[in-house]
């Protein structure tokens, strides 16, 4: 306990697993609060500290489970053999396992990345960051603005964020929003790691350079500063330096120090090159995951990825679909990129052979990037080895095959760049371990027998000890003439030679008698007791032996970390183009023509994750922007509910995203502008925990587009004004549609282009504005068909057809009788809408008949009600007094006066 209380000292924000004989054993409010959670058992054994154990072969599960359920663990392993341990055994933390910092293939949440970040700020609102994938060794700096910040690591979807501690040790504001934006765990730092000079420290330390010139970053960087946090905080949560725990627990990892030698140098993204989605575009558009779910399948991700592994998903390997999520939350913006992607898909399209000969060869690759990490970081399996060394041994079939199609030129060139430091690391792991390797070193099984003479020695021993005894028997018998000699063995006493009494007279002195038994006589010789001792420390011996042969296989790979890296790379690359030629052809996609001037012209556009989905068939429907023969830059939707709006205009942005990342798209034809972002404004979501309403979220979010947006965005908006009053929202909506139409001069008829926009609205006095803003405005709407029920009422059947002009019904009381909403409810909803429709046609005439900027000499948009005798009325009217059908009385006589007074 003295131990465990010294490794809680220095772990006190962990539960500690502290290992004991074949359990890691909780302790104290650790065992208290650990039990309920994981579902242990709380027990006492005795003594009056709590404690709950778990199964050391099942540390893995229920690590998981911990870390899922908000906790850190610090593993504390026994470091020493017992046997030659006087006193309490030896042990150490060998780990800290966090959400940011999991390598075990146990651990990681299947395909989905576990991204360590750090964040730093400076005086001049610039901020920066570092995030580290620990289980591939990938590491990015990104400098940017705070308000930018969240948006760029929930895209990468950080788990963990290392900050700098208050000197109260309040968290700030800013990291409170930034950790609820990301949906990350928080860890603080001390103030200390933050300081520009230890971190250039920390980060020199740990590439073994004198200046940071060579990796293109400077002291002054804030993200220089979160690098330098984030590979301090590696280095202890690793226990990088440290040999890692062997001695007790079987496990099969290296006698190697563990390094860091994975983790390669910063990288900085190019945004320039880059199609930049935020956090709230990557949500609405179900990128990755869907809103109401959180679930791959049902998102654009799930289109490439359903079921992960089964017959829909068509990656073929974990580097391929963990690369598949970063081209789509991050598609590009450069067109000869896209273009040079689109080559390749093209060719595999169109060489199903080529494409089939790829896919074999895919077949057999392992997660090779993670297999890289586990060997740095000396917790490399025989299964991980071996699947290291099948994978390796692919690179030059699958160079044989790109040798096929000039478009994988720059492949190949990769590949080969590799090939003279993979090749000896496959051929030793092949030559050397078994096709079917055991999960684990425990019981031996990994190294072919003929390989090493040591090891067949100690396994020959151990397999044919009574092949050596009889032999051995035969041999005494005759030298001795002793036929009734026989040679045995007990748990006991170990192997003897046994003469019956009778003969025992005879013994040659080389016998020496060890046991007298009632009618024999025991012997031992000198050659015997050796077999004995080789015999019963075999095992043992050929499990060492086996150890040392797994050691030096894997500090070989360990070797060409950097190279086994690079090879993941390709074939991640290459497994994500063959996923997309595949896709394109079996669902019959095509080739968009990708320009740089702001176009969209789509001819029947399909939804590519409802085409996918819906047994019945999706509706296409074109879209065009910007187009020679339609020069209009934003299309206003109108249309009922339930008719289609919202998939529609979500489709056309899924489809510019498809074509950005350079994949083929569900259409007839498609001609598209690349985007330099890509907006949305979609829903109806609140911020209570940061004090803002639904309508405050909109117009936040309806801010960032009005005041980032440029002639090469796409803008998606979805409703703008519902949150408010009728008409609050339909001015704003009005003025908003006008400044995306012309960059706010709505009067210049050579006002510079707007964004590429489609704005779904039920504000149908919106529609006029492609009057008043010819080229500029387009109107569609979605075709319904009316038809009347056996009652007389109104009912209509949804086409889902978008259709040049305009239209000015919502049918929302027609969708309420689908919902099931009671017919009293719905009948007096058609009374209500027919009175109060003719006050809103008024309404929105002064909205209709407002000029389209400001004038001097005319007054303001309501300024012609404020004098009316009916506004007076309305003054006097004592609202709390007055029961609805008051109100709706007075309502109407208030309107009967605006009819008679001039």
């Amino acid at each position: 306990m003295r131990q465990w209380r010294a490794f809680k000292k220095q772990h006190p924000d962990c539960v500690l697993f502290f290992r004991m004989g074949d359990f890691y054993e909780c302790f104290g409010a650790d065992a208290e609060r650990l039990a309920p959670a994981l579902g242990l058992t709380l027990t006492k054994r005795g003594s009056p500290i709590p404690m709950a154990g778990v199964p050391h072969h099942q540390k893995d599960r229920y690590l998981r489970d911990a870390i899922r359920q908000g906790f850190r663990v610090a593993v504390c392993d026994q470091i020493q053999d017992p046997k030659d341990a006087k006193g309490v055994v030896d042990r150490a933390v060998t780990q800290v396992v966090t959400p940011g910092t999991l390598v075990d293939e146990g651990l990681l949440p299947g395909d989905d990345a576990a991204r360590l970040a750090g964040v730093a700020f400076t005086d001049q609102d610039r901020a920066g960051a570092a995030v580290v994938e620990l289980s591939t060794g990938a590491l990015e700096v990104i400098d940017t603005d705070p308000s930018s910040l969240a948006d760029e690591l929930a895209r990468r979807r950080v788990g963990e964020i290392l900050w700098c501690a208050a000197d109260d040790d309040s968290t700030p504001e800013r990291i409170e929003r930034l950790l609820r934006a990301t949906g990350a765990s928080g860890t603080p730092r001390a103030s200390w790691h933050f300081r520009p000079d230890e971190a250039a420290e920390a980060v020199r330390t740990h590439y073994a350079v004198a200046t940071l010139a060579g990796l293109g970053i400077q002291d002054a960087d804030p993200s220089t500063w979160a690098l330098g946090v984030v590979l301090r905080y590696l280095a202890e949560t690793q226990a990088v330096g440290r040999t890692p725990a062997r001695a007790t627990s079987g496990s099969d990892n290296q006698s190697r120090p563990v390094t860091l030698a994975h983790v390669g140098p910063p990288r900085r993204e190019d945004r320039s090159g880059l199609c930049r989605l935020d956090a709230t575009s990557l949500r609405a558009l179900e990128v990755d995951r869907t809103i109401q779910s959180g679930a791959i399948d049902g998102s654009l991700l799930g289109v490439f990825l359903a079921g992960q592994t089964g017959p829909r998903c068509v990656m073929r390997t974990p580097m391929g679909r963990r690369l598949i999520r970063e081209w789509l939350c991050a598609p590009l913006s450069d067109v000869a990129a896209i273009q040079d992607r689109q080559g390749a898909v093209a060719t595999l399209v169109d060489d199903p052979t080529l494409a089939a000969a790829l896919g074999e060869r895919l077949d057999d690759v392992a997660d090779v990037a993670r297999i890289a990490g586990r060997l740095a970081l000396g917790r490399a399996t025989p299964r991980d080895l071996v699947g290291l060394g099948v994978s390796l041994g692919q690179l030059g079939a699958v160079v044989d095959v790109l040798r096929q199609a000039d478009a994988f030129g720059r492949h190949r060139a990769a590949l080969l760049g590799v090939a003279d430091a993979l090749a000896p690391v496959a051929r030793a792991i092949a030559e050397r371990c078994v096709d079917s390797p055991p999960a684990h070193l425990r019981e031996g099984g990994l190294i072919r027998d003929g390989v090493d003479p040591e090891l067949d020695e100690a396994r020959s021993l151990h397999r044919d000890a009574g092949q050596w005894l009889a032999r051995y028997q035969t041999r005494l018998v005759g030298a001795y003439d002793l036929p009734s000699l026989k040679v045995g063995y007990n748990k006991v006493f170990g192997y003897y030679i046994e003469l019956p009494s009778a003969q025992a007279r005879r013994a040659p002195p080389e016998l020496t008698r060890k046991q007298t038994l009632k009618n024999a006589e025991r012997y031992i010789t000198p050659e015997l007791k050796e077999f004995e001792n080789k015999v019963t420390s075999a095992e043992a011996r050929a499990l060492d032996r086996e150890r040392a042969l797994f050691d030096d296989l894997c500090a070989q790979a360990a070797g060409v970390v950097g190279a086994v890296t690079l090879f993941a790379e390709t074939i991640a690359e290459l497994d994500v183009l063959a996923g997309l030629a595949s896709k394109a052809k079996h669902r019959g996609w095509v080739r968009p023509e990708i320009t740089g001037e702001p176009v969209l012209d789509i001819h029947a556009g399909r939804h590519p994750v409802l085409d996918e989905l819906l047994e019945s068939g999706f509706v296409p429907n074109d879209c065009a922007l910007g187009t020679a023969s339609d020069p209009a830059g934003l299309a206003l939707i109108t249309g009922p509910n339930m008719a289609g709006k919202s998939t529609y205009i979500r489709q056309t942005a899924l489809l510019c995203l498809l074509a950005s990342v350079g994949s083929f798209v569900p259409a007839d034809g498609a001609t598209i502008g690349v985007c330099d972002r890509i907006f949305t404004r979609v829903g109806a979501d609140d911020a209570i925990h940061r004090g803002q309403s639904t309508f405050m979220v909109e117009m936040i979010e309806t801010a960032g587009i009005l005041n980032h947006a440029t002639p090469r965005s796409l803008v998606v908006l979805d409703e703008i004004g519902r949150g408010t009053s009728t008409l609050d929202g339909l001015s704003l909506a009005w003025a908003v549609t006008e400044y995306l139409a012309t960059r706010g001069d709505a009067r210049a008829g050579d006002a510079p282009p707007g964004p590429r926009t489609l704005f779904a609205t039920h504000y149908h006095e919106l529609t006029d504005l492609e009057d008043r803003l010819p080229g500029r405005v387009r109107n569609l709407h979605v075709a319904v068909r009316e038809w009347n029920d056996e009652a007389g009422r109104p009912g209509v059947v949804f086409l889902h057809q978008i259709r040049p002009g305009r239209t000015d019904r919502s049918y929302g009381i027609h969708v309420a009788r689908l919902a099931g909403v009671p017919d009293a409810v719905t009948d007096r909803a058609d009374e209500l809408l027919e009175a109060l429709s003719v006050e809103h046609a008024r309404q929105a005439d002064a909205v209709r008949t407002a000029p389209a900027g400001p004038t001097d000499d005319q007054l303001g948009l309501f300024t012609q009600y404020l004098d009316h005798p009916v506004v007076e009325r309305l003054r006097e009217v004592k609202l709390d007094a007055l029961t609805p059908l008051q109100a709706f009385d007075l309502l109407r006589t208030l309107r009967q006066e605006a009819d008679t007074t001039p």
